[in-house]
């Protein structure tokens, strides 16, 4: 049924924010033998920081989210040579959405927050996947 499923993560609280919907990944991947591919989207660095930080400040930032990628890739239970990582960077449902198309993603499997203010005034990242999105899309849960 799903060929190809991408997990977008927030690598700040992978227990709370990623493994459920890396769980149910888990097992649809499993069940239709799918490939998966997990994604990180770096913020990027404001104009008014650039001069704040090394200059190879989002060079660094790429690295170690794609180290802390890669061990979330190895600890998900899907066999390894139908996972892999990507980090981008740029706006966060802009990204997904690129990156769904761009590996012809069947599902997007990710959580969402419960709605709070901010999400009320800007708008969440989940809720413009589920509306621009090509294919299906999973919300694996609520975040306090």
């Amino acid at each position: 049924m799903f060929k190809s499923i991408l997990v977008p993560i927030d690598l700040a609280d992978t227990d709370h924010l990623a493994k459920p919907a890396i769980s149910v990944a888990a097992t649809l991947a499993n069940t239709w033998k799918s490939t998966v591919r997990l994604l990180y989207v770096l913020p990027m660095t404001p104009a008014t920081l650039a001069e704040y930080v090394p200059t190879d400040f989002d060079a660094q930032q790429r690295q170690t989210s794609e180290e802390a990628l890669a061990i979330v890739a190895r600890e998900s239970g899907i066999e390894p040579s139908r996972i892999s990582i990507v980090v981008r960077q740029g706006g966060i449902y802009h990204e997904i959405l690129e990156e769904a198309a761009a590996i012809r993603a069947d599902l997007i499997a990710m959580m969402s927050h419960r709605p709070a203010m901010r999400t009320y005034l800007l708008g969440s990242n989940a809720s413009h996947v589920v509306r621009y999105a090509k294919c299906s899309v999973f919300g694996c849960g609520t975040e306090v």
